[in-house]
């Protein structure tokens, strides 16, 4: 792992767009206010549109201004940051501008000694991927020379089985997989991280983190909004390839993996593979046991009218794309056996969240004469955004004389003990990237066992039927309910 000191340049395919406008540029500068970004270093920013350098700065400081957590304290601070921000201005899947960047590069790095470490970053469109890991193995810029070079890529990661397998041998044939960062900003949230800590840190946990003691899991990741300016890409994409082949499987292995030797990448990135091999294959022909599909139609979010999903600019009149997936699956394996992990995840639903579960069992025998209907069992939740945190449900006496049962929450909220805004995820993700930690990052075997997980629902809901229908500002379709209560479950609402 190369030093904090280590001197760098970070290229940035896609410059223009609005990953790099809310999110990279903004999370570097914060880095940088926070004088944990290592210097010297040059952002060199590429896109197809023509800009000068000082056109370039001027947008990211608007775009600092708008979205970072933290703001410029002065004009003298800002130009020192700027002063390493430049603009190549050329059309990425073009092999002509290679030997452009290589130029421009070297030219910069003469600006401070040592060997020439590079970052390149792939905020573009996935279907410029191939072009542009081609063309920088054709134009030498993938080979370290005597520093590192690196590639990050953003998801998705394929669209499926077959296509995540031919990006995976794209990127094999140019790079090797130790310089390969496949991106997944919800491993860089503060209490997604957490979790690892929560389990292996707390010896009180680990008895109970088992079949013996856990009745099932839920995952929920809940969005308010619809599909936005977004239709086109979501009727590609579809929930379960936007949120569950991704977001959600990363969840469910960090909540089911084994103790990795060490927190190390290889180590902890092994024990979530383990996870994948061990998911219960999904038979096609009963998907409709173990997943549900919803579309939105029109209703009131927050008391405000909203389209339904084919109304939505973009999206065809009869689409069939999904915008709620849930799915029931099983981790067999020695801890898990028999425990069902419920994921669900949609868009126009009531409130904005994402959160675990971990209900356990009630207890095997009722002591408690006077309270006939038995006592709720406990439940963990894992507050992953908004409101990061965690709690724990149990049963207490009720004051009074007679012997009264009731539910108290003890609740860890992590604004109120650390204060301010935790850092943004792609803060910490870059600075692994740099330093050359892919612990947090997927690797390529990970991303192929999750898609072939999800194949067969993937094959059944691209050839028959149609979502069910769930109006905006509602829980989604009752199938999804049904499907939890088979197992004697109900979803808890955030």
């Amino acid at each position: 792992m190369p030093s904090v000191d280590e001197p760098f340049a970070l290229v940035i395919f896609g410059a223009s767009g609005d990953l790099t406008r809310r999110k990279l540029m903004p999370a570097l500068w914060s880095l940088y206010s926070a004088r944990t970004l290592p210097e010297p270093f040059v952002i060199l920013a590429v896109s197809r549109t023509a800009m000068t350098d000082d056109e370039f700065r001027t947008r990211v400081r608007e775009a600092v201004m708008e979205f970072a957590r933290v703001k410029p304290p002065s004009d003298h601070v800002w130009e020192r940051f700027a002063s390493s921000v430049f603009y190549l201005s050329g059309d990425p899947g073009d092999p002509a501008l290679y030997p452009q960047l290589e130029a421009k590069l070297r030219e910069l790095e003469t600006r401070h000694a040592g060997p020439p470490n590079r970052l390149f970053y792939c905020a573009t469109p996935p279907s410029l991927y191939d072009d542009i890991v081609h063309n920088l193995g054709a134009a030498g810029l993938a080979r370290a020379e005597g520093g590192w070079t690196r590639i990050v890529i953003e998801k998705p990661f394929g669209r499926d089985y077959a296509s995540a397998r031919a990006l995976n041998e794209q990127l094999a044939g140019v790079f090797n997989e130790d310089q390969v960062y496949r991106i997944d900003h919800y491993l860089g949230k503060e209490t997604v991280q957490n979790i690892l800590v929560l389990r292996f840190a707390n010896e009180i946990f680990e008895p109970l983190w088992s079949r013996v003691h856990v009745h099932h899991v839920q995952i929920t990741v809940s969005e308010d909004i619809g599909v936005e300016n977004r239709g086109a890409y979501y009727e590609e994409a579809g929930a379960l390839r936007d949120m569950v082949q991704n977001h959600m499987l990363q969840l469910l292995c960090l909540i089911a993996m084994e103790p990795p030797v060490t927190f190390d990448a290889g180590p902890v990135r092994d024990e979530k593979n383990k996870v994948m091999q061990s998911i219960r294959p999904i038979d096609p022909a009963r998907i409709d046991e173990v997943a549900v599909r919803g579309q939105y139609t029109a209703g009131f979010v927050g008391g405000r009218q909203v389209p339904g999903y084919r109304q939505e600019k973009g999206v065809a009149p009869t689409s069939r794309t999904e915008t709620y997936a849930a799915l029931r699956l099983h981790v067999d394996n020695w801890r898990w056996a028999g425990v069902p992990f419920f994921l669900r995840t949609g868009k126009r639903l009531p409130k904005r969240a994402s959160e675990i579960v971990i209900r356990f069992h009630r207890t095997p025998h009722m002591i408690f004469r006077r309270s006939p209907s038995g006592v709720e069992p406990s439940i963990m939740i894992i507050r992953i955004q908004p409101d990061e945190g965690i709690a724990l449900t149990v049963t207490v006496k009720s004051p009074g004389p007679d012997l009264k049962l009731g539910t108290v929450t003890m609740d860890f909220h992590y604004g109120e003990v650390f204060g301010g805004q935790p850092p943004e995820a792609y803060e910490r993700l870059l600075l692994d990237a740099i330093h050359g930690d892919p612990t947090l990052y997927a690797r390529g075997d990970w991303v192929e066992q999750a898609w072939a997980v999800l194949e067969p629902v993937l094959d059944a809901w691209g050839e028959r039927g149609e979502p069910s229908p769930y109006e905006a500002g509602t829980w989604g379709p009752p199938e999804a309910d049904e499907l939890i209560r088979r197992d004697g479950g109900a979803w808890h609402q955030p």
